[in-house]
């Protein structure tokens, strides 16, 4: 466990849990991770822990702003510990992958919306859709064309 794990749960008022770090050190290994990876990875430090402690966890966690969900269209929920620097993602089209990318252009330019209709706005959620270089080089199939 690290030390940043137990503060960070503390900071947001979460008692400290086995389960709730095993998630946080699977989302520190793998960012953009599933459920399914999350419990993968945390039952390696945690065999007892279930999938549905995992679920308990990552809701808790995102309810608690410990860990961002994302949903790209197409894709189940994916979870980061990187929180409120508005950054966004690419994702390819072809093998899915999702890479952070920060905000294109100063501070938080997203959230300047053209016609904001009275809202309060606090966050932007962009996803730039491409082909990473990976599939790229190798001229995969893209998702939904025929090879």
């Amino acid at each position: 466990m690290t030390l940043a794990h137990s503060d960070l749960l503390k900071a947001a008022g979460l008692r400290v849990t086995k389960p709730r770090v095993a998630v946080m050190d699977a989302l520190m290994e793998q960012p953009h991770a599933d459920a399914l990876t999350v419990h993968s990875k945390a039952v390696v430090d945690l065999p007892e822990v279930s999938r549905q402690a995992v679920y308990d966890c990552l809701n808790a966690l995102t309810d608690a702003g410990v860990v961002r969900r994302i949903q790209p269209i197409g894709s189940v929920a994916r979870y980061e510990l990187r929180v409120g620097d508005n950054h966004h993602h690419l994702v390819c089209r072809s093998c899915g992958v999702i890479v952070d990318v920060d905000c294109a252009v100063g501070q938080t330019p997203c959230l300047n919306a053209a016609d904001g209709q009275g809202f309060e706005i606090t966050e932007a959620e962009v996803n730039y859709w491409g082909i990473c270089p990976d599939c790229k080089s190798n001229d995969a199939p893209r998702k939904g064309e025929q090879g």
